[in-house]
């Protein structure tokens, strides 16, 4: 388009206001605006009544379900906190009663060294308490078969001394006589 003639359009419209309008002037026509605003009018109606509610009910819908995920997930937020904090003092416990298992553990094993050493020694008491008896018992069994040999060796010494047998009673006598100086 040439601006050159648009212009004087423009200007002989406005030389000669009586014969056109002002909207004449201005390159309008009024038939076509009224038209073309009452186009836009049943326009605007239209969309207002069929199509801006589904778009409102479309974002509302988006909204509630972006609150809703927002809510999801503030909510999943807390629960692995709480779940965080939960399996933090379930550590804190299973801790707690494995140094207590292990405490335990070590007194009961400690207890049984203990039972076990008390166990041997009173054992091996025992067993030098049963030797020393039979010792014991040894030492005065050697001992009657000493005094018993000595006796009989006594008696055939004085026998053989005096040369005659003596009676028992009179022999036991003697001898014992003899024993007790002889201590």
């Amino acid at each position: 388009m040439d601006y050159s003639t648009s212009f004087n359009t423009f200007a002989n419209a406005a030389a000669d206001p009586e014969k056109t309008g002002i909207l004449a002037s201005l390159g309008i026509d009024w038939m076509l605006l009224a038209f073309q605003t009452i186009a836009f009018l049943i326009l605007v109606v239209l969309l207002g009544k069929f199509v801006y509610p589904v778009f409102v009910r479309i974002i509302d819908e988006r909204q509630e379900k972006i609150d809703a995920a927002t809510n999801a997930a503030e909510q999943a937020e807390q629960t692995a906190a709480a779940a965080q904090e939960d399996v933090a003092k379930l550590l804190k416990e299973a801790r707690k009663e494995a140094s207590a298992i292990v405490a335990t553990a070590k007194d009961e094993a400690n207890a049984a060294i203990e039972a076990s050493e008390k166990k041997a020694k009173s054992r091996a008491e025992k067993i030098v308490a049963d030797a020393h008896d039979q010792i014991e018992k040894d030492v005065i069994a050697a001992r009657k078969t000493l005094h018993n040999d000595t006796i009989d060796l006594v008696a055939m010494a004085t026998e053989k001394i005096i040369g005659k047998t003596m009676t028992g009673a009179i022999d036991d006598k003697v001898i014992a006589a003899a024993v007790k100086e002889a201590k």
